[in-house]
């Protein structure tokens, strides 16, 4: 007779015990890697319907109306939900519109994490969004010149995200004013893919896409790298701007440099990705050899400046 043989049950309860522990392990990392993907993809959809949509306006200035009072306070402010009922909706569809002052009825957080992992209330105002953009700069005209205080407004799409807006009804076009970049701002998108459910986090679930120019608008939706580069260097004639597009791929192979209007992007958007002086270079030239010049944006004032391109600036990367 042959004996037979197998497994204890001790043996089968310690081999389950190794492969709970092992899931318990493995599998938090892999869910995450699968929702950043999905996060990713969702990312760049919404991105390319906002910028569909935002191609068939005419202007994307001058909607709704902001009056203050003698107390310097805004009487009047119906900047934001008037772009996105009078002209938004008309472009692209929408499932709920909420008012200033009603943005968690659109699913939106009380707060977020920043890039850096730091904790910021939800912005409800563009002072809120950042301080900078209501300086006086450059050439101010009626409608044609720098941001007003208004407040946001939000909607919620059909595929579930929840989108702040922040608007300046008198945001210049490209050549029209200074080169500032809170002048070029007309609409910024502060968007929650899934609403209020979590991580509620920068570069995860919630991100920022911004139109700039009142014609021919821009629109871009740049994703920051959680720090500068270390080794950026010079835009120097002998080595070119391509030197400090290898400082983005020597970070990783998914990032480059961003151009000018994304660098505009991430200096409205800069309370979120913490970034808050100094100048910083783009991949935006105007021509190459010795007298190159580049586009530069200083994060303490919101200007956009060409310099020569063997000036030394810091550098942001965002993914590709």
């Amino acid at each position: 007779m042959k004996k037979k043989t197998g497994f204890t049950l001790a043996e089968i309860l310690i081999t389950l015990a190794i492969i709970g522990i092992v899931a318990a392990i493995t599998l938090p990392s892999l869910l995450v890697n699968v929702n950043e993907k999905a996060w990713d993809a969702q990312k760049k959809a919404l991105h390319a319907r906002l910028a569909q949509a935002i191609g068939q306006m005419n202007t994307l200035g001058g909607y709704g109306s902001y009056v203050v009072g003698e107390g310097g306070t805004a009487t009047t402010d119906t900047a934001a939900e008037s772009f996105i009922l009078d002209a938004l909706s008309k472009v692209y569809k929408i499932n709920n519109v909420c008012g200033p002052d009603k943005l968690s009825s659109c699913g939106l957080p009380a707060s977020i994490t920043t890039l850096n992992n730091s904790t910021m209330t939800f912005p409800t105002k563009m002072s809120e969004l950042n301080a900078k953009l209501l300086q006086n700069v450059g050439t101010i005209g009626s409608s044609d010149g720098s941001n007003v205080d208004t407040k946001a407004a939000a909607f919620e799409t059909v595929n579930g995200e929840s989108i702040a807006v922040f608007y300046n009804p008198h945001c210049g076009s490209d050549s029209s004013v200074a080169h500032y970049a809170q002048n070029k701002m007309c609409v910024n998108f502060l968007y929650d893919l899934n609403g209020a459910e979590g991580p509620n986090q920068v570069g995860k679930d919630v991100g920022y896409i911004t139109a700039l120019y009142r014609k021919n608008p821009v629109v871009v939706a740049p994703i920051a790298y959680k720090a500068d580069s270390t080794s950026a260097p010079s835009y120097t004639a002998s080595t070119s701007t391509l030197d400090a597009a290898s400082s983005c791929r020597a970070q990783s192979e998914d990032l480059r440099l961003p151009d000018k209007s994304e660098l505009a992007a991430m200096f409205i958007n800069s309370s979120l990705i913490n970034l808050t002086t100094g100048s910083y270079g783009s991949g935006s030239v105007t021509s190459v050899g010795a007298n190159g010049m580049s586009w530069t944006q200083d994060f303490a004032t919101g200007q956009l400046s060409l310099v020569a391109r063997s000036t030394s600036n810091a550098i942001r990367c965002i993914q590709k």
